[in-house]
């Protein structure tokens, strides 16, 4: 895990781990990740395409992204909103 400077006590604080689920030919997920990589937050991609358990959990939700492990965003990124959430997480 990165480990951003910042106003922590100790002077650093953890990145938050945001994930985006998404799949093959799912132009919402395109618009996510837009959003994510415009952001500049690190984030990882996890493609559910032919996982069943993955595709079961996430499929009718696409994309769905994940910051610290808890669902924050489904079927829509809102810049602003996924700006505000980082900052409650950190």
């Amino acid at each position: 895990m990165t480990d951003l400077k910042g106003p922590d006590p100790e002077g650093v604080r953890p990145q938050p781990l945001v994930v985006l689920y998404h799949a093959e030919g799912c132009h919402l997920c395109e618009r996510a990740r837009r959003v994510l990589e415009t952001s500049g937050v690190a984030f990882q991609e996890i493609d559910i395409t032919g996982d069943p358990e993955l595709e079961a959990g996430y499929r009718e939700w696409l994309p769905v992204v994940e910051i610290d492990g808890e669902r924050a965003f489904v079927y829509f990124v809102d810049p602003d909103a996924f700006r505000r959430k980082l900052g409650a997480q950190t």
